[in-house]
C-alpha cells in the first residue's frame, strides 16, 4: 500500500511510525516537518489529503501537537476521512464503521507502543459490509457533495 506521513514537527513518534509503516511492507512518501520546515499544520494536512483523494497514495497518516487541527484540516477535502485516533479501538473502529482513509494522531498523546498498537488495528480492518453501515457512508458522501459543491 502507498501511505502519505505528513506532520507539522518532526519527533520521534512520526519517525517511529515512518519506520513501522516501511517494516510492514508499505511504500511510504514522507511530507511536511519530516522533510522541510516550516511546515504549517493545515498545510500540510491538505497537501496530503489532495493527494489521498486524488489517488496518489491510498492512505496517510497525519500528526500534529493533539491531532485535532492536522485532521480538521484534512477533512475539509472532498472525499477524505481523516479519523483522530489515541488508541487501538478507535482506530479499529474509523477503518470498519468510518472507512476512514486518513489516520490522525497526536504527537503529545501517542506513546510509541501506542502508536503502533493502532497500526496494527488500522491495518486489520476494512470497511463493514453490514448495510447499515455502508448506507451511512452513502448518505455521508451525497451530503458532501451536496455541501462541497
Amino acid at each position: 500500500m502507498k501511505i502519505a506521513v505528513g506532520t507539522d514537527m518532526k519527533m520521534h513518534v512520526a519517525e517511529v511510525v515512518v519506520q513501522e509503516l516501511k517494516n510492514r511492507g508499505h511504500e511510504v512518501v514522507e511530507f511536511g516537518a519530516l522533510v522541510t520546515t516550516p511546515a504549517p499544520w493545515p498545510k500540510v494536512a491538505v497537501e496530503v489529503a489532495q493527494k489521498v483523494a486524488a489517488g496518489e497514495f491510498d492512505q496517510a497518516v497525519l500528526f500534529c501537537w493533539t491531532g485535532t487541527g492536522i485532521s480538521l484540516a484534512a477533512n475539509k477535502v472532498k472525499g477524505i476521512r481523516a479519523a483522530l485516533c489515541q488508541d487501538a479501538e478507535t482506530a479499529a473502529g474509523a477503518r470498519k464503521w468510518n472507512d476512514a482513509n486518513v489516520l490522525a494522531m497526536s504527537l503529545r498523546a501517542t506513546s510509541e507502543v501506542i502508536a503502533k498498537e493502532i497500526l496494527d488495528a488500522w491495518f486489520a480492518n476494512s470497511p463493514s459490509e453490514d448495510p447499515e453501515d455502508a448506507d451511512c457512508l452513502a448518505w455521508l458522501d451525497a451530503k458532501e457533495a451536496e455541501l462541497l459543491k
